[in-house]
């Protein structure tokens, strides 16, 4: 049994992908391969599943970092101190925090999603790493922007070195959303002209939106990577909330400095 990963080929010197859900040991809505500990599945699979993907990735296990994510913009640095607590002072490091960013080598820092958009950052003049989750309402607070913050404050990034992945997440097309989420991106200042559009009801264009945070906050448009993946219709491959609910597993895509 090995993990299927949909890899990116960004540069040399790094790894960056995103789990399918093929590969694992998870049964039903959390078949097969599930690593995240905090939508339902058992902890004797997402253990096994651990050690399936960190073999595959030549990595420790203690190695594959992910946040508990809230849908808030909290951005954490994984340095040497804090790889150096306990885990359960790990585990509480990462609590509230929905981006991670890095200088480690050999660390595998990530995301899970399932329908919200995951977004990698990587710097080749810092060798420097983030992993962002951005549901609607981090989408909405400007998380990527604000990833794209932390690294120039943390690393010393300019923002027109950065590579970006925008990974598999909901489409604009399968994005309905009520006119509460519509007047919370127009209310923060959104375009919704080029975001959002009128069916039976508004539909928003994540994926679009991430990408848009990243050109404004300074990245090349050429070096950012789309996906093109929709969770929703992609959903023997990837995971989607809004197809197999809440109670199911989540995709991990993460990044790995060599």
């Amino acid at each position: 049994m090995r993990p299927q990963l949909h890899y990116y080929h960004l540069a040399e010197g790094i790894t960056a992908f995103s789990t399918t859900r093929h590969g694992g040991q998870s049964t039903g809505a959390f078949g097969e391969l599930n690593i995240n500990a905090y939508c339902g599945d058992t902890a004797e699979h997402i253990a096994a599943n651990r050690v399936l993907l960190a073999h595959e990735l030549q990595v420790d296990e203690s190695c594959i970092l992910l946040p508990h994510q809230v849908h808030g913009t909290e951005c954490r640095l994984i340095d040497d101190d804090l790889m150096a607590l306990s885990p359960e002072q790990r585990a509480a490091a990462l609590e509230g925090v929905d981006c991670v960013l890095t200088t480690c080598r050999r660390l595998c820092i990530g995301v899970s999603t399932a329908d919200c958009i995951p977004v990698l950052l990587y710097d080749p003049a810092r060798h420097a790493a983030a992993a962002l989750h951005a549901g609607w309402r981090g989408t909405m607070q400007r998380i990527t922007e604000k990833a794209v913050d932390a690294m120039c404050h943390h690393f010393g990034t300019s923002p027109k070195d950065l590579l970006a992945v925008i990974g598999p997440g909901i489409s604009l097309h399968n994005f309905e959303v009520g006119q509460e989420v519509y007047d919370a991106f127009a209310s923060a200042g959104h375009d919704m002209e080029h975001i959002a559009c009128r069916l039976d009801k508004w539909h928003i264009d994540l994926p679009l939106s991430n990408r848009m945070q990243l050109v404004h906050a300074g990245l090349l448009s050429e070096q950012i990577t789309m996906s093109d993946i929709c969770t929703y219709d992609a959903v023997d491959d990837y995971f989607s909330a809004r197809r197999l609910g809440v109670d199911s597993g989540r995709i991990y895509t993460g990044i790995i400095l060599r």
